[in-house]
C-alpha cells in the first residue's frame, strides 16, 4: 500500500514502519488477576443482603408516577410509529400505483 510524502514524513518522525516490512506490535499482556477468596454460601447471602440495604428504594408515589409515565411514552411511540407507518403505505401505494 503507497502512501503519500506527508505520511511517511510522520512515520519517519514517529519511527513506526510501514507496509509489508513492518512488524506487528507486541501484544501486552493483561496483569495477573488477584485470586478472591472463595466465600460459603452463608456468607455469600449475608453479603447480598448487607448490599440490599445500602441501596436507596424508590417511594410508592415515585413509583406510580414512574410507570405512568412508561404508560404514556408507549402510547405515544405506538401512535407516532402508526401515523409513520400509514403515511409510509400511502407514499408507496402512489409510488408502485396499488
Amino acid at each position: 500500500m503507497a502512501s503519500n510524502e506527508a505520511t511517511k514524513k510522520v512515520d519517519l518522525a514517529r519511527g513506526a514502519p510501514r507496509g509489508r516490512d513492518a512488524a506487528p506490535p507486541a501484544r501486552q499482556t493483561p496483569p495477573a488477576r488477584t485470586p478472591q477468596k472463595r466465600v460459603g454460601p452463608g456468607e455469600f447471602l449475608a453479603q447480598v443482603r448487607d448490599e440490599a440495604r445500602k441501596v436507596t428504594w424508590p417511594s410508592r408515589k415515585e413509583t406510580t408516577i414512574t410507570t405512568i409515565m412508561v404508560f404514556v411514552m408507549v402510547v405515544a411511540a405506538s401512535l407516532f410509529f402508526t401515523v409513520v407507518d400509514q403515511a409510509m403505505r400511502f407514499v408507496v401505494g402512489l409510488i408502485l400505483g396499488l
